[in-house]
């Protein structure tokens, strides 16, 4: 009797624990009655907080897990203790940035550098990198008095991530708060698992949602940017569109209502169209976002999409916010790993999970290799047309077609690749190859992850041409510094 009274009391306290959680709903971004381009957490609203006019200068964290967080982490440690001298006085690289594009991983460290900037050096590594993430999602899903709450309607596992990733990294910040800071714009971004289109977080796309971005928890970007399919459910939005009288700038009309746009920004186009779809809220009233490697594993698409439109306005005639700027430097992160197999090696093919995760992860790394060599091309286009206005053969032209042919951005192209593949120790190659895309890592993981990151930036070629080209030195030995900070 008394073990019978004892599972009916289990299983009432059960159910009590399943009708609590039942009862949990998700965030729920909130409308707005009226888009404002002038306001918002956006590119054109961060221009005042810009330290160099002459220079634009982007991050882009590719996706990876802590693997990815370390490494992007690692490029901040390395930028944040390196100075340069220049005929303009001498400063830290890390002041420099504009611009940090983040992408599941990398995302992680873009929104908490976003938020907390130096403070983030404190603690980050503990509070983050150097934590079984991945373990207490899965302890907290298999927790029964979650159960009730991920059974809910719109209420997922990305949700419960969402939580602890509050708790341990963001203390339930919104993009208000960035919006109220000084750092750089940081650009989180996911995919909308309906139509493969990026969501980016920021006010210009949450315009088009008439939608708040102030009020969004940064937890829920990163939760989203993450939120690998099957894996994690993905995290599902309110979309509001056509509701708060938006009308897209002049240019994007330019773009956008016209068979013939200019070129060569089509794919910047077919983003634009894609974010347009969103407009028609009673057909979709809702989007569901997954991991935003799915889109753009290197979180470069945004980049080049914003730089062909640069070049399509400016070939136009159109004015631009970057019309006076000199150079345009990008380091590239990405934390790629290529672990190799030995299937070929056997008769026998791969299984059905091992196949299953190739497939998808094989794209997805083209793509990425893709991204990078686009705007090397497009570094090498720019380069080529502007020695072409400024030879001598064209002092005298007086042909205003001619000049319009030629005519594009004056900026010169810094593509800084900051991958495994530019390691030479072929050592530590391995290693970082080895490591999985997951959200726990060891702690000397962590550790060689953030070195390398330094040491592939001080041997960079194109990094070493940013220098000559500014007339600028390292005000001390990076390699030294970077053996002090890793060993306090």
């Amino acid at each position: 009797m008394t073990t019978t009274r004892s599972h009916f009391a289990l299983g009432c306290l059960c159910v009590c624990l399943l009708l609590l959680g039942g009862c949990a709903t998700r965030p729920v971004n909130p409308p707005i009655a009226q888009a404002n381009p002038g306001s918002g957490y956006r590119f054109e609203t961060r221009q005042a907080e810009v330290k160099d006019k002459d220079a634009l200068v982007i991050l882009a964290f590719s996706g990876g897990g802590t693997r990815a967080a370390a490494f992007s982490y690692g490029v901040l440690e390395y930028l944040r203790r390196t100075e340069i001298v220049t005929p303009k006085g001498r400063g830290r690289l890390i002041d420099q940035v504009d611009i940090i594009t983040g992408v599941s991983g990398g995302s992680f460290t873009a929104l908490a550098y976003g938020l907390y900037g130096e403070k983030l050096f404190d603690d980050y590594e503990q509070r983050f990198l150097k934590r079984d993430v991945q373990g207490e999602i899965i302890s907290r899903s298999l927790n029964p008095g979650n159960w009730g709450r991920l059974s809910s309607l719109g209420w997922g596992r990305s949700e419960l991530a969402s939580q602890l990733y509050d708790e341990v990294l963001f203390n339930n910040a919104t993009f208000g708060d960035l919006n109220r800071g000084k750092g750089p714009l940081i650009l989180a971004s996911a995919t909308d698992i309906s139509s493969g289109a990026r969501v980016v977080f920021q006010q210009a796309t949450f315009d088009v949602l008439c939608s708040d971005l102030n009020a969004v928890p940064l937890s829920r970007a990163a939760a989203a940017s993450s939120a690998v399919p099957v894996v994690l459910s993905p995290v599902t939005i309110n979309n509001y569109g056509g509701t708060c009288n938006m009308t897209p700038p002049a240019w994007v009309k330019r773009f956008t209502d016209t068979d013939n746009p200019p070129r060569p920004a089509a794919r910047a186009i077919r983003s634009l169209r894609s974010l347009g779809d969103f407009e028609d809220s009673k057909k979709r009233p809702y989007l569901h976002l997954v991991d935003g490697g799915v889109s753009d594993n290197v979180g470069m698409r945004g980049v080049l999409d914003s730089l062909e439109i640069l070049e399509a306005m400016q070939e136009t005639g159109m004015p631009t916010q970057l019309d006076n700027a000199k150079r345009i430097v990008v380091f590239i992160v990405n934390s790629l790993s290529v672990p190799p197999t030995n299937w070929d090696e056997s008769e026998s093919p791969p299984g059905s999970v091992e196949i299953l995760l190739k497939s998808s992860g094989v794209p997805i790394d083209r793509y990425s290799f893709e991204a990078v060599e686009l705007l090397r091309d497009m570094a090498a286009r720019w380069n080529t047309m502007r020695r072409i206005r400024k030879s001598a053969a064209m002092a005298d032209n007086k042909d205003p077609a001619l000049a319009s042919a030629i005519r594009g951005p004056d900026a010169e192209i810094y593509a800084i690749d900051v991958s495994f593949a530019a390691l030479k120790d072929k050592g530590e190659l391995a290693y970082l190859n080895q490591q999985p895309t997951s959200f726990v890592l060891p702690e000397e993981a962590v550790d060689r992850l953030r070195a390398a990151a330094g040491t592939i930036i001080l041997d960079s070629p194109e990094f070493k041409r940013l220098l000559k080209d500014v007339d600028g030195t390292l005000a001390a030995e990076p390699q030294a510094r970077r053996r002090t900070v890793l060993k306090n």
